[in-house]
């Protein structure tokens, strides 16, 4: 979103971030890009402020937000900080966080403004005017009334009041997850008594067949089975099967997903990514066909326990960076880490998205 906002305005810079972010900030640093051309604001990025202040990872953070935010075209730049520690009383650090972005900002945007919102209120981190900024801060209802957030309501932009909110996954009824857990064990099993290469393919071809059977069951609308859903889980804990189900999510690649199952690694699995990745043939995804995979993934999560949900949310990760939305493939990817900490592919997507890179199509699009 491109907005303009006068920068002397900072009500209206404070009302703007939850709705560019899509969620109420906490325990956050915040910067926001501000543009030459009529102070218009670009780029709003968000990390943990306990990460912008740690002495080792701090100053790799700040360079890492300065690199978005001249990539965005950034002149100047605004810092918010969001604490429920009283950075009046001590602002130490907030200046810590200050020093950080400002020395990787230095040859490029100069001094960052800094402001606080804390618990009763939002006050500039330097002032000492009582007029200005009182003591805990000028009221946070002031920025509930502000012509930004007027604007952003009429258009239907919503909030959620948290990050991790940003995802919800109900599960399901604790007979379907047991059933589903079992179904799981036994197919799981299966490949465990595999006597052979033969006998593994044929686990992962029927695994990958039970995947398309699946979503051609969600496109007619019937109710998810457990059993099968078990199975499936079990199936997407195979590292050639999930590939296999990621490369479905491109178009035209007709048969290539078989072969990966079969074990093939070889160039068309790169050249089929790139339509996700690389910028010169960047695609954007299908809606209706996302929106059938991610109904699955939903099911997946909801029949399994949370140890082993780390595919299916790293899938839905990989579903909402392809689309555009960082915020909620993050909270995704945070979550499939979770579950199992060194997941491969949840730890290349969490990289991705903190080095910034959206997908290909995006960047033909010059977002």
């Amino acid at each position: 979103m491109d907005t303009t906002i006068r920068t002397s305005e900072p009500r209206e810079l404070l009302a703007l971030i939850p709705f560019q972010l899509g969620f109420e900030p906490t325990r956050s640093a915040v910067v926001i890009s501000v543009r030459r051309a009529r102070s218009r604001v670009g780029l709003v990025a968000r990390v943990d402020l306990d990460d912008l202040v740690d002495p080792d990872r701090g100053p790799q953070v700040a360079r890492a937000l300065v690199g978005h935010l001249v990539h965005d075209g950034a002149r100047s730049t605004v810092l918010v900080l969001y604490t429920e520690a009283d950075l009046q009383a001590d602002p130490g650090r907030g200046r810590v966080a200050q020093e950080h972005l400002a020395a990787a900002a230095e040859h490029f945007l100069g001094l960052p403004d800094c402001w606080v919102v804390g618990p009763r209120g939002y006050y500039a981190l330097d002032c000492t005017d009582p007029g200005c900024c009182p003591p805990g801060g000028r009221p946070l209802a002031e920025l509930q009334a502000t012509q930004i957030g007027a604007q952003m309501v009429l258009n239907g932009v919503q909030v959620v009041g948290s990050r991790d909110q940003l995802v919800r996954l109900d599960p399901a009824s604790p007979e379907a997850r047991r059933s589903s857990r079992r179904a799981a064990a036994r197919w799981r099993g299966h490949l465990d008594r595999a006597s052979g290469g033969a006998d593994q393919h044929r686990w992962r071809r029927e695994s990958l067949a039970l995947w398309r059977g699946e979503l051609d069951r969600v496109r007619t609308g019937d109710r998810p089975d457990p059993n099968r859903i078990g199975r499936l889980q079990a199936g997407l804990g195979d590292v050639l099967v999930r590939d296999a189900v990621l490369l479905g999510f491109v178009p035209g690649t007709g048969r290539l997903a078989d072969r990966v199952v079969a074990g093939y690694g070889g160039a068309e699995v790169s050249v089929a990514l790139r339509a996700i990745i690389d910028p010169a043939v960047g695609t954007a995804p299908e809606p209706d066909r996302m929106a059938e995979v991610r109904t699955l993934l939903h099911e997946v999560v909801a029949h399994t326990a949370t140890r082993l949900q780390a595919p299916a949310l790293t899938l839905l990760g990989v579903l909402a960076w392809w689309d555009g939305d960082g915020a909620r493939a993050a909270v995704l990817v945070e979550r499939a880490r979770r579950a199992e900490p060194a997941y491969r592919l949840a730890d290349l997507i969490d990289q991705t998205l903190v080095a910034g890179m959206p997908p290909g199509w995006l960047q033909v699009g010059g977002a």
